[in-house]
This record gives C-alpha cells, sequence and structure tokens, in this order.
C-alpha cells in the first residue's frame, strides 16, 4: 500500500516494498526464452539453493506458505480430532492448516516481550490429546526454541516450524527452517525475498519431503505416469518463472537481510523519541530477520484512532495481528472462547510502521514524527 503526499512537504510512503533489479528480470526473461514454464530445472535449483541455505537435506517449493504448512501437516500424519497447540497471535494460515485437515487448534497465549508463544502456557494447556505445536517465528523473531524443544522431547510431540515471516534469522547460531520436524517459508511480495506467491517446506526428514512432493503435484509418484495418482493431493506447484525470481532473490539475501535490520536500527533510535511507545523487543541469544518493524504503543489509547491519524499525516500503517480466536469464522470450530489476556492486549497495542529496504532516514523521520505528533493530540 502507497499513501500519497497530501502537501509537497510529505515524502511518499509506501508500507511495504519489494526489491527488484536487473538480475531478476534477466532471469525472469531467461526462463521465458527456454519455453519451459512448469516442472522445469528452475524450482530444482531454487530447493537446492533453500536446502543449502538453511543447512537441511531437503526443500520442496510449493505455490505459497499456506500450502507448505498444509502439506507438513499432511505430511506428518496427523489425525482428525488431534490437538495442536497455536498461538492465535498470528497470520491466519497457522490455524486454518489444521481446520483443513479435522485438527483442533488449543490456542496458546504468548509472552508479553517478543509476543512469541510462551512455554509455561503450553504445559497448562497440553492433553493427552495432544500431537504437535505449531510454532510462529512472529515478525521474524525466534521463537523460545530451547523450550519448545524440551517440552516437545518430554511429550513426544512434533514441532511446526511456521517461519514464513522468519527468513533468514537465527536462534542461537542456529537457522530457522532446521529446527522441528518441518519448517515453512513464504515468498510474497513484503517478505525477505520475494517470489510473487511462493512457499517453501524444509526438512531433514526424507518422509516429509518425499510426501510432500508427491501431493503437491496431485499426489502422483516420483516416477509414475502423468494420469496415475498414488494418494490424495492438490495443485500446490511453484512455476519456473517464480522461482526463477527465488534463485535470484536468494543470492541476495543476506543483504537484504542487513538492509531490514539498518533500518529497524534507525527506527529503534528514533522510537526512543516518542514517548510511551515501546521498540520490537529482540532477545539476545536470537539474529533477527525483520519481516515487519512493530511497535507497541501505550495503555488506553484507540489504536484505530491512531491509524486514521497516521493516515491523514500521508503515514499507512497496520495492527498487527487481529487475534484469530476472535474470528467469526472460527465459531464454529471453537467449543469455548479462551482467555488470552496478553495476546488480548497485544492486539490492541502493537502498530505496524512502514517498513522495507528502501526506507531513508528522512522518511524514517517523518514517521516518528508523524506518530508523536498524533500521540500528543491524543
Amino acid at each position: 500500500m502507497t499513501v500519497s503526499p497530501q502537501n509537497s512537504s510529505m515524502p511518499q510512503l509506501d508500507m511495504a516494498a519489494s526489491e527488484l533489479d536487473s538480475s531478476d528480470r534477466q532471469a525472469i526473461l531467461d526462463v521465458l526464452d527456454s519455453g519451459r514454464l512448469a516442472l522445469g530445472p528452475q524450482v530444482v535449483a531454487f530447493e537446492e539453493a533453500m536446502a543449502e541455505y538453511v543447512g537441511v537435506k531437503h526443500a520442496v517449493a510449493v505455490n505459497s506458505g499456506t500450502a507448505a504448512l498444509h502439506l507438513i501437516v499432511r505430511a506428518l500424519g496427523l489425525a482428525p480430532g488431534d490437538e495442536v497447540l497455536v498461538p492465535s497471535f498470528t497470520f491466519a494460515a497457522s490455524v486454518n492448516v489444521l481446520l483443513y485437515e479435522g485438527l483442533k487448534p488449543v490456542f496458546i497465549d504468548i509472552t508479553p516481550d517478543t509476543y512469541n508463544l510462551d512455554p509455561e502456557e503450553l504445559e497448562r494447556r497440553r492433553t493427552d490429546r495432544t500431537k504437535a505445536v505449531m510454532v510462529v517465528d512472529v515478525f521474524g523473531h525466534p521463537a523460545p526454541w530451547d523450550e519448545l524443544e524440551a517440552f516437545a522431547d518430554k511429550y513426544g510431540l512434533a514441532l511446526i516450524d511456521d517461519c514464513c515471516e522468519a527468513l533468514g534469522s537465527r536462534y542461537r547460531g542456529r537457522v530457522l527452517g532446521a529446527l522441528g520436524a518441518a519448517g515453512a517459508f513464504a515468498f510474497y511480495p513484503n517478505k525477505q525475498i520475494t517470489t510473487g506467491e511462493g512457499g517453501m517446506i524444509v526438512t531433514d526428514r526424507d518422509d516429509v519431503a518425499g510426501l510432500s512432493r508427491s501431493m503437491r503435484n496431485q499426489g502422483r509418484g516420483e516416477m509414475g505416469a502423468w494420469l496415475e495418482h498414488e494418494r490424495l493431493g492438490y495443485n500446490y506447484r511453484l512455476p519456473e518463472l517464480s522461482a526463477a525470481l527465488g534463485v535470484s532473490q536468494l543470492r541476495r539475501l543476506d543483504r537484504f537481510v542487513a538492509e531490514r535490520q539498518a533500518v529497524a536500527r534507525r527506527y529503534d533510535a528514533l522510537i526512543a523519541g516518542v514517548p510511551g511507545v515501546r521498540p520490537p523487543v529482540v532477545r539476545p541469544e536470537v539474529d533477527m530477520s525483520y519481516f515487519v518493524y512493530v511497535v507497541t504503543l501505550p495503555q488506553n489509547l484507540s489504536r484505530d484512532q491512531v491509524i486514521a491519524a497516521l493516515q491523514e499525516r500521508g503515514v499507512p500503517s497496520r495492527g498487527y495481528f487481529s487475534p484469530i480466536h476472535r474470528q467469526l469464522y472460527l465459531k464454529t470450530y471453537l467449543d469455548e472462547v479462551p482467555t488470552l489476556p496478553v495476546t488480548e492486549e497485544a492486539a490492541q497495542r502493537t502498530l505496524a510502521l512502514p517498513f522495507h529496504t528502501k526506507m531513508d532516514e528522512a522518511q524514517q523521520t517523518y514517521v516518528c514524527e508523524s506518530l508523536r505528533n498524533v500521540l500528543a493530540e491524543g
């Protein structure tokens, strides 16, 4: 989303923006010239490059992060009625893929600093029917993986890493995507790298990779005929054009991550001059690859009014997240509405500011001055 300036003194601000260059355009043109638009070498190259970057045996390209999560859930063999612990403070896909398979999402509250899963809440909400945890590395900040792995080992649970927002992040030096049974990345245009639409499963498990490759391709076997299908599957394939863009973008991922971190550091310094607003908390054991830059507003404010007032000043902003357990469609699936006080408060106070690698200091200064003025005016 782009907000146009209302007067010449306002900079034009985009909420998010992809970084595309001539190498990306050439990669796409090369595919067009080849005439091979599907099931070709670019998908294989993208998968190999992602597996090497993350440090896992397998990467399986699909057409969205949602598709990646869905195939992981199916490949793990979770059965209807099984419970999966999952945060409500997340994007809907983290929960929807469970509902697709008749699983029961059990919503878990979050910590008040990073807004990731609270390990103590996992213990409180686990039952004998719990089979897995959907871990979400919120905004690119790694979840508390030491505690999560200990919890999963204690009870024999599968850990699914929804790291769709966290490509390039590390937890105690370990690259996200290499933790848990499998991880899912997404490449929408506001992510660290983009393929337009696209996703990737990363895993060391041969069974998860093999089943995912089959299911993304209508359930075909690896060596089977085109019209022979071994299992129920989907058309979750990633096109060659998207894969070629992914290969080109992935070569520059480390630069993109560094640039996003630099933008975040400038914001941190500027937000320090806005009374009552808390910048993102980054724990010392993590290296954070920022997906978005989310601040926490003072209590007893209307975030919607702040968003509207910023919009009048030419500054786009968004509330992150609207809790999934409060979404209207979830009423059909919930026996009762859970009590999640930290989630509820975060949902009222968190605000995403414009954030991408192309932002300069003047734009960020204007954003923060606008926020300070809006809050001062009450």
